[in-house]
């Protein structure tokens, strides 16, 4: 994988020593939130991984060189450039890289390209899934199919809250991936910690959603695991309120006719102006606390 894979120095030695390793997707950083923020966040979310003893890979495309592991200034890098770079999918990977251009990994792109690094455990904070209107639309994020064909778990803090949830959870159930409920029996609804649905399997632990693992990637060693961990009790948002805006957002997303791999960036902008940043606050805490939980997993793998 050299012809087209870059691991850092730091990455490389702490695979080759057998440490705990949490990837982290380079979206949230371009498309995620506006500039400087974006790039703080990047570097918060990294050095609580450190803090919680792991060792942090920033996914992303740069110069069509596939990279697990990014320094400063390359975060710097693409948070100024923002929704400049290519929001990369599945799909796109093999255009940028011939290409030789930039791409922020979503949540398939960067389980790719940390399976192909050899990091198994990746730290988002919210997955993509069924859209609203998807019965006429036919749009379903390739986040979904991509838990069917990369064998990396994927901590998040459930499916993003812009999305027909149910309709997310039954296409999971019938692509056979599991979902399991970090200390909750109910779905996490990204913004909001409960969504009235059921999660597959409840783990109270790292060390019981680690022994899942072992056992699934020996089983099934091409398939992801989905861990849903809610967002903190004293970050949640009020669901009539928060429902309320993103009905608002969809309402406006759908009157400018923003469809496809535009439509999750739009709505998360949107949502966080409606709610005067109280949305942004909300994913930044989520995303930490995907963070934390991510290192104590990966850490609970390096022990079996």
């Amino acid at each position: 994988m050299k012809r087209y894979l870059d691991v850092s120095d730091e990455v490389r030695k702490a695979l080759d020593e057998g440490k705990p390793v949490v990837a982290l997707e380079s979206t949230i950083i371009s498309h995620g939130m506006p500039y400087p923020k974006n790039v703080e966040t990047a570097l918060r979310v990294e050095e609580e991984v450190r803090k919680s003893g792991a060792v942090p890979a920033t996914i992303a495309i740069i110069g069509g060189r596939l990279k697990a592991g990014l320094t400063k200034d390359e975060i710097e890098y693409f948070g100024k450039k923002g929704t400049a770079i290519t929001k990369a999918s599945r799909r796109d990977i093999p255009a940028l890289v011939a290409k030789k251009e930039d791409g922020a990994t979503t949540v398939a792109a960067t389980s790719i390209i940390a399976g192909l690094a050899g990091i198994d455990v990746f730290a988002t904070g919210g997955i993509g899934g069924v859209h609203r209107g998807a019965t006429e639309t036919m749009d379903i994020s390739a986040d979904m199919d991509e838990l069917t064909k990369t064998g990396v778990m994927v901590i998040c803090a459930g499916a993003k809250a812009i999305l027909d949830l149910p309709l997310t959870m039954e296409y999971l159930e019938t692509k056979g991936v599991n979902v399991i409920g970090y200390q909750t029996d109910e779905l996490p609804a990204f913004y909001t910690r409960k969504s009235g649905l059921n999660v597959v399997w409840r783990c109270d632990t790292p060390e019981e959603i680690s022994d899942i693992w072992q056992v699934q990637k020996y089983l099934y060693p091409n398939t992801g695991l989905l861990v849903t961990n809610p967002i903190p009790e004293e970050y949640s948002m009020d669901p009539v309120y928060i429902n309320k805006e993103i009905d608002e957002a969809i309402r406006e997303m759908n009157k400018l006719g923003i469809k496809g791999k535009e439509t999750t960036p739009f709505l998360l902008d949107k949502i966080q102006k409606l709610t005067g940043g109280e949305s942004l606050e909300s994913n930044i805490m989520l995303v930490l606390n995907n963070a934390r939980l991510a290192s104590r997993i990966a850490a609970a793998n390096c022990r079996k």
